[in-house]
């Protein structure tokens, strides 16, 4: 059995945030030990979602994730975090600058959440969109960490609406390119993305209804329905629904 910092693969390993936690490339042994800490798993998606080859201060690390501590204590829990990852995922994964700062070093540690954000800024929807399995990190909380739960509930509706507006993109793309068949995949995949949002359900709608699926269109109106019913109790706006009336009396879409 590896121990220490040797690792099944040879590349750097791989960390999975978004529609679960998940890290790869180290024995499964040393990815529970990991996983199974919740502060080094805070900590590493905190440096993951900054800039790349951004540092980031120790003393905001702390203030996030041991806001019950003072700070010579609160420094000694992170310095033991960071031991902790680096005995997993070797010393070069956690980068520091003097006493005061830390990164990720992107050779040492890939994570869906930085790839995820370049495709989209390099273009590449498709790939976007094939990376974001869900939700940040989803369920997931720190008790008493109230300002990172709030960064963190920040940096999912962000990376939601970035993977909503590349389902779109791509989807527009692949209409104007007559494909139709993905367009209307992609056109369905925003509207189960973004939940419970009737202004992308709408959208998706009307996308349908030009590409000639109806059948979906309303398919995908009555699995909203029944979702909004069922996680908020709410029904859908006036305007939702008469766009689904429409649809079933084959009226054209305002």
């Amino acid at each position: 059995m590896p121990t220490g910092t040797q690792r099944e693969s040879e590349g750097p390993a791989l960390l999975y945030l978004l529609g679960g936690i998940a890290l790869q490339g180290v024995t499964p042994e040393q990815s529970e030990r990991l996983t199974t800490q919740s502060k080094v798993v805070a900590l590493l998606a905190y440096l993951a979602l900054a800039a790349p080859g951004a540092f980031t201060r120790r003393d905001r690390i702390v203030g996030l994730l041991w806001p019950e501590l003072d700070q010579a204590h609160a420094r000694t829990a992170l310095r033991k975090a960071v031991h902790h990852a680096r005995s997993v995922l070797g010393e070069e994964t956690l980068a520091s600058r003097g006493d005061e700062e830390l990164a990720l070093s992107p050779n040492s540690l890939w994570s869906d959440v930085r790839a995820m954000r370049e495709a989209v800024e390099r273009g590449q929807l498709a790939r976007a969109v094939e990376l974001y399995r869900g939700d940040l990190m989803p369920g997931f909380y720190l008790t008493e960490c109230h300002d990172f739960d709030a960064w963190l509930e920040g940096e999912r509706s962000a990376l939601l609406e970035e993977a909503v507006a590349a389902c779109w993109a791509l989807a527009k793309h692949l209409e104007s390119g007559s494909n139709y068949t993905d367009a209307s995949r992609l056109a369905k995949k925003a509207a189960r993305l973004d939940r419970t949002n009737e202004r992308v359900l709408r959208r998706s709608l009307k996308m349908l209804e030009r590409l000639g699926d109806r059948v979906g269109a309303l398919s995908l109106y009555d699995e909203f329905e029944k979702r909004l019913r069922k996680e908020l109790d709410v029904v859908p706006s006036a305007e939702t629904m008469k766009m689904a009336e429409d649809l079933r009396a084959g009226r054209p879409l305002a």
